[in-house]
């Protein structure tokens, strides 16, 4: 296998083998699979093999544009801009065999607020070159060498948006209507892979990403400057082409995740969709590298615990602090048995103390709830925090919990979470059963600079099983267990995804 590009290695040979996937004239045609949802089982009841095609999880089967959508409660008339959100929404799917909920084509989400109104909804594919051929449409730019359909995130930065993904492919740019402007290198200065986490600190005006790649016997971290243009690439050595899906930033250190999910270059040689498997013999440890350049020191930590998504980070004297989620190990990426990822429980909120001074790194955990996706106030990135922001969804951790075919019990509720890290205390606001949360965004109030840090809103779409469709919901954020301020009802169903941003006119 010489052409390891991440159409051959993050798709496998196997997706053609299985009947891959099929152009289609225009979005909205049959296709996606039909099989019912699955419903609460037994440990030796059979378990639904698809379970990120279907309930909350069912891709969207068409481009929607919706004006003027009917709201419960008041929209606060400060939010003047787009709240955007994306996910994998598989286009075109024949055999269910042939996919694997990380590798579907990405479809960005979007409500646009302005003066006390939610006054559009869109959905829209990212136009790759093969989204574009398939919806029978011209594809005007020159395709990137690892072109794919981002799915992971979509991040304003410096006037533009720019729907991400981790592990090659050139981030593309999204127009104010979300319709995609073309592939965006950085002016020319990406060379390589990017990643789907990047971190943007606001005081220093830099945008840093740790990116990785199979054939890579390094990962490397990148600083996009204030220009715009990408500014500095150190590379760090690593061993067996580690996933690494998220870092850390502090205002003065970058921290690195080499955890044991690798790449498998026999697996991908079979064909597997996802080549990256759990690997006993690659040990877990976390990298401190100075901003300011200096070499990267390692610290082992403990290897039952799989790292999974940052909710921020700082430093104070010789101590690194980083807070994050967490699955216990192994964790499988690639799944066992079902179209997504799998893990033996749900994902927890943890802290790492990181003392430079002595070389210890300490771990404990903060909130013992199921919970993933962490937030923090945007313009504390890489500073101190007090509070964050998590989602708790059953149907995700049902989906996840598949191992060996024993279904896991549905006593998992829906939430959203705020967490103060200064007093130890969460609250919590809860949803019906069946009304999963995706990820929860914080937007300062208007000229919230001076105020206190969670002075503002949560923002996050819920799924409605009643109307089989999603709301927007708005929360304030100190009166986070009260009622909703708004519920802004959307025209179709935003599948369970991944991440998104508050986008500001």
């Amino acid at each position: 296998m010489t052409d390891l590009t991440r159409r051959n290695v993050l798709r496998g040979s196997g997706a053609a083998a299985l009947g891959g996937f099929t152009a289609l004239g225009a979005p909205g045609l049959p296709g996606l699979p039909g099989a019912p949802r699955a419903q609460a089982a037994s440990p030796t009841a059979r378990r639904d093999p698809y379970p990120f095609l279907h309930g909350a999880f069912a891709p969207a089967t068409e481009e929607v544009t919706a004006f003027d959508l009917p709201v419960t409660g008041r929209v606060p008339r400060e939010l003047d801009g787009r709240y955007l959100r994306t996910g994998p929404n598989v286009l075109g799917l024949e055999d269910p065999r042939a996919h694997h909920w990380m590798l579907g084509e990405g479809m960005v989400h979007g409500v646009r607020l302005r003066d006390g109104r939610a006054e559009w909804y869109r959905n829209r594919w990212v136009r790759s070159a093969a989204v574009a051929a398939k919806l029978g449409e011209p594809y005007p730019w020159q395709a990137p060498a690892d072109d794919f359909a981002n799915n992971t995130h979509v991040i304003p930065y410096k006037g533009r948006v720019m729907a991400l993904q981790e592990s090659g492919p050139t981030p593309y740019e999204l127009g104010e209507e979300l319709d995609t402007l073309g592939p965006y290198d950085f002016g020319g200065t990406l060379s390589g892979a990017f990643t789907a986490h990047t971190k943007y600190d606001e005081q220093a005006d830099e945008l840093h990403a740790i990116t990785y790649y199979p054939t890579w016997d390094h990962v490397r971290h990148l600083v996009v400057d204030r220009t715009g243009r990408v500014a500095r690439t150190t590379r760090i050595p690593v061993a067996d082409s580690p996933m690494m899906h998220d870092f850390a930033l502090t205002g003065r250190y970058v921290v690195v995740f080499d955890t044991p999910v690798t790449f498998d270059a026999a697996a991908a040689q079979a064909g597997a969709l996802v080549p990256y498997t759990w690997n006993d013999r690659h040990p877990a440890r976390v990298g401190v590298l100075p901003r300011a350049g200096g070499p990267i020191r390692w610290f082992e930590t403990d290897p039952s615990a799989y790292y999974s998504h940052t909710l921020n980070a700082y430093d104070d004297g010789t101590t690194v602090t980083v807070d994050f989620t967490s699955f216990p190990t192994p964790f499988f990426a690639a799944g066992r048995g079902c179209d997504g990822p799998s893990a033996l429980g749900t994902p927890r909120l943890d802290r790492w103390t990181i003392d430079l001074a002595h070389g210890r790194l300490r771990s404990q955990r903060i909130d013992d709830r199921p919970q993933e996706f962490p937030r923090v106030r945007e313009s504390l990135v890489s500073r101190r925090h007090r509070y964050g922001y998590a989602a708790t969804a059953g149907e995700m951790w049902r989906a996840y919990e598949t191992v060996d075919g024993v279904a896991p019990d549905r006593v998992f509720g829906n939430a959203l979470l705020k967490h103060d890290l200064l007093r130890g205390s969460t609250e919590v606001h809860r949803f019906p059963k069946d009304s999963p949360a995706s990820e929860a965004v914080f937007v300062p109030a208007a000229g919230g600079g001076a105020r206190a840090e969670d002075d503002g809103y949560a923002l996050a779409y819920v799924h409605d099983p009643v109307r089989g469709a999603a709301d927007l919901v708005i929360l304030a954020a100190q009166d986070f267990s009260g009622a909703p301020l708004a519920r802004i009802h959307l025209p179709g169903p935003v599948p369970l995804g991944f991440h998104g941003s508050w986008v500001p006119a």
